[in-house]
Parts: structure tokens; sequence; C-alpha cells
């Protein structure tokens, strides 16, 4: 019985230099619907494509070819509707099949398709949250399982994993919609009796080391959850060779990602309030030197995102224009952390610095080493720019394989990173304070900083008047 080889790690999928695209193919350039440049694959119409996804008797399809078409499919057609044409597909297979090698067709390809299976809920689960997908999943696994107790196991097997995976992501939705609340319910008692409730965080962690694990420890747990195909559909547009309807018109299916940008923003805030907060200047300066400290150690850990969110936070306004405030503080290693993020020359030495981390985490042998947490918003950028600089089809109605591969290599990365397991202690007053704080808005961290430090032109005058009356109706 021929085993299957399992699904290497998505780092070994895409070697760096080139695509693993040796894909089972004839040797002329251009077969059966594909087209192929030096043995790459270059575009083929969608139903070839389809075609090049399921298994026969002496064909399995590579992996990188599978997580590509299967994360970019989807800017074609709703996954229900690739799962349905290829339950059809492997049926017509069986049908064709001479009467009485039914038998032999099973002990075959069975197993070929149940990898193909096997890969798909694995690496894009969220797209079983449909019930029809579910339905030609179980229809399709069914018809494997009827033929050997073995694949009965494996269907079984394959069906509890994708349970598992579905219900942990629908608690972690439930978990995060708590936080949400909470943090509303506290900014509610904050407005009406400030200092009642607000701790802050020096109190709550003086260890600038801990407070970066903790932060480490969201970044990653937020991570996980984002699923591969969120990437691509966030952008999502209607397909010109469709005359319906955008694929993801109904539901753009990107909860996860949304959730991990809001959190970047919540942090950038944090950090602001804390700032602005304190009634006296060498209490503000204090708070300052402490996120330069922790942002310090968010660098070394890996962990670019909380880096560049405690500096955006800094860089707001109400705390940039905090001058006596800046007066007090040591400020030559914000200087070093600015550098490293600073956006010129498309982020250059932000780059540098995440292909250093990306370097390690390849030959690292513990968890600790392997963190890569990029700047979030910058890869959801470049993702952005690489979907709109080039079309999803050809003028000759192909699809753009050349582009996907590009896309698949950058979310495969991605891919990898989420992938560590987070090698720091959790502490959970730590993590309360920091998912649930109240956070000040805009106008609130403009009045605490004009009250801090008195406005300096008319323009911010007027705004603190204005702020005033408003805070007070």
């Amino acid at each position: 019985q021929e085993r299957m080889p399992q699904t290497p790690l998505f780092a070994a999928m895409f070697d760096s230099s080139s695509y693993n695209r040796n894909l089972y193919q004839s040797k002329e350039d251009n077969c059966g619907g594909l087209y192929y440049h030096d043995n790459n694959l270059l575009s083929g119409s969608l139903e070839a494509l389809i075609q090049h996804l399921v298994p026969n008797v002496d064909y399995y399809p590579d992996r990188t070819y599978i997580f590509t078409f299967l994360l970019s499919s989807r800017l074609f057609m709703h996954p229900y509707e690739l799962m349905a044409k290829v339950c059809h597909l492997c049926m017509e297979q069986q049908r064709l099949t001479e009467p009485g090698l039914d038998k032999n067709w099973n002990q075959k390809i069975a197993p070929k398709i149940l990898q193909l299976l096997t890969e798909w809920t694995e690496t894009f689960p969220y797209d079983f949250r449909d019930e029809r997908m579910m339905r030609n999943l179980k229809e399709l696994a069914q018809r494997i399982a009827s033929g050997d107790e073995m694949y009965r196991k494996n269907v079984q097997q394959l069906l509890q994993n994708l349970i598992r995976k579905l219900s942990t992501v629908s608690q972690y939705e439930e978990v995060l919609a708590k936080i949400d609340a909470t943090s509303t319910d506290r900014l509610t008692v904050l407005k009406t009796k400030p200092q009642s409730i607000q701790r802050d965080i020096i109190t709550v962690c003086n260890d600038p080391y801990a407070l970066a694990q903790q932060l480490t420890q969201i970044e990653l747990e937020r991570l996980n959850y984002i699923g591969p195909e969120e990437f691509v559909q966030a952008f999502v547009q209607k397909d010109p060779l469709d005359n319906d309807k955008s694929c993801y018109g109904d539901q753009k299916k990107t909860r996860n990602l949304e959730a991990y940008v809001e959190w970047f923003n919540r942090l950038s805030y944090l950090v602001a309030t804390e700032i602005c907060m304190p009634v006296k200047k060498k209490h503000r300066a204090r708070v300052i030197e402490y996120f330069i400290d922790v942002a310090r150690e968010c660098f070394n850990i890996g962990n670019f995102n909380s880096l560049m969110a405690i500096i955006s936070g800094m860089n707001m306004s109400p705390v940039s224009r905090l001058k006596k405030t800046w007066a007090k503080v040591k400020t030559a290693k914000f200087d070093i952390l600015e550098h490293q993020m600073d956006p010129s020359s498309n982020f250059y030495n932000y780059r540098t610095a995440l292909r250093g981390a990306a370097q390690r985490s390849l030959t690292a042998h513990s968890n600790r080493e392997k963190i890569v947490i990029p700047f979030f918003s910058l890869l959801i950028k470049d993702i952005y720019f690489l979907n709109e600089g080039c079309a999803n089809r050809l003028p000759n109605g192909h699809v753009n394989f050349e582009k996907f591969w590009e896309l698949a290599k950058q979310v495969s990365e991605f891919m990898t990173w989420k992938q560590v397991e987070c090698p720091f202690e959790r502490d959970r007053k730590i993590l309360q304070y920091l998912l649930t704080v109240p956070v000040f808005s805009d106008d609130a961290l403009y009045l605490a900083s004009y009250e801090s430090e008195s406005p300096e032109n008319h323009v911010e005058k007027d705004r603190w008047k204005m702020l005033r009356f408003v805070s007070e109706i």
C-alpha cells in the first residue's frame, strides 16, 4: 500500500531562491490548457487548473501547487464551488473505471484524495465553516471510507481534527467579543470617575522585559488564528469573467485579520494614554522611558509588530507635543529604535532587521529564537500592492499563475512564523490589563495633553476650548 508523503513545513515548500514548480506535466509548453515555460507553470484556464489539483491513479499534485491554488482560487470562485468541482471530478474518475476494478481504483486513488482533503482541511480549515463545504467534504469522505476499514478511520480522524479546529476558533472569537465588551464598560466608568479605577502600567508590571514577553503572547496568539486565505479575501473584487457577483460580496471573512489590526491600534492608543495620563511631568517622562525599554525588548525578541505599535503611540501628536516632558527623557535609545523602523526607502532598515530575524528563525534550536512577528500593516500593504500591481487574468482569459506563486510565497512565510509556540509563561494579571484597560480616544488624549502642558498657539488653544466645552456637556 503506497503511503502518501506528508506536507512539509511551509518554509521548505517555497525555497527562497525559486519555487518548487516542477509540476507533473508533459514536455510541451502548453499542455491541457496549462502554459509552462522552463518547467514553470505560468498560466492556465481555470478548468485546467482545477483538473491539475485533482489526483489520479498516476499523479498527485505538487504541494506548493495545492497551497497556491487553494489560496488564490477564491479570487475566481467560492471554496464550496471548487469543492463541488473536485468532488465531481473524483466521482467521474470512479465512474470511468472499468466494472470490477472499483476496488482497485479505491486502493490506488483513495489515499491520494484523502491526502488532498487532509491538506485542504489543515491549511484552510475556515473554508469549512460553510455548510455547503462540509456537506461536500462528508460526501466525498464517505465514498472513500466505504471502500476500506483503514480509510474509514483516517476519514474519522480528518473530520475530528477539523471540527476541533473550528470549535477552537469559535471560542477565540467569543473571548475577543468579551474582551471588547469589558474594555467598553471600563471606559464608561473611566469617563465618570477617572482616578478611581485607573491604575498605570508600571504598577501592574514594572519590568519592561516581562511586558515585552506578555505583548509577544498576545501577538502570537492572535497571529495564530489568522487564516492564510484572509490575506486574499481582504482584496477580493469582482472577477471580470464572472457576470454574477464578486466572490465574497456577501461576506469578506477576514475577522481574525481585522482583530489583529485592531490590537495594533489598541496598543498604540494604550501607550499614548499611559503617557498622557499622569499629572506630574517626571511621571510622564518615566512612562516614556519605560516604553522605550519595552520597545527595545520587543525588537530583541523579534516582535516587530508591538515595537511599531509602541513607536506609533509615542509619535502621536498629543504625546509628541509634550516638549517639557520629552526634555526630561534620555532619548538616545528611542532614536535608535526610530531609525530601525524608519519608513524611508520603503522601510529598508526594518526589512533588513526582519530578514535577519527570519534567518535566525530558520536555524533556531529553541522557540525563543524562532519568533518572527512582522510589522503587520506593512505585510498587508506588500500583499495589497502585489495584488494591485498584476492582473489576476491574462488577456487570453487565463489565470495569471505567476502572480499567485509570488503571493503564495509571501503568505507561506507568514504561515511559518504564525506556527511558533510562545516560549514565555502567561501572566494573567498583565494580559488582562493590556487587553481590557480603557484607552483614551483622540479627543481625550488631546485634552489630557493640553492639561499636562498648556497649548502653545492659537490652533491648540481653540482646540482645547472646544474639547473642554464638549467634555462638560
